[in-house]
């Protein structure tokens, strides 16, 4: 694999916490988390850019996420949306399958 580094990138909130991947001071790809009331953790939404898809970035990000979630979140329940794509992932981390959800749209007019 490319010569990429993973990023902890602070935010203004302690309720978010982000990675990126790096790629030739590029962000190739990024993903987030939030923490949330009841010691509940939300995997939010990752991202890898178009040309650098199929080559591990998005679970290396996955995997330095779960590594701080079990150093830092112990007893916490987390949880995600994931696409039919990320849910093996999930499964092999050990997650359990919940109810199917559909993503719709519509344009807004008159």
């Amino acid at each position: 694999m490319q010569d990429i580094s993973i990023l902890y990138v602070p935010s203004n909130t302690r309720e978010l916490h982000s990675w990126i991947a790096v790629l030739n001071d590029e962000c190739v790809g990024n993903i987030h988390l939030q923490i949330e009331p009841n010691y509940k953790i939300k995997f939010l939404d990752a991202w890898v850019h178009r040309g650098h898809r199929r080559k591990g970035i998005f679970r290396r990000l996955w995997d330095v996420r779960w590594e701080y979630v079990q150093e830092n979140f112990y007893g916490y329940t987390a949880y995600a949306w994931c696409k039919p794509m990320s849910l093996p992932l999930l499964i092999e981390k050990g997650f359990k399958g919940g109810e199917t959800c559909v993503y719709v749209e519509k344009i807004i007019a008159e």
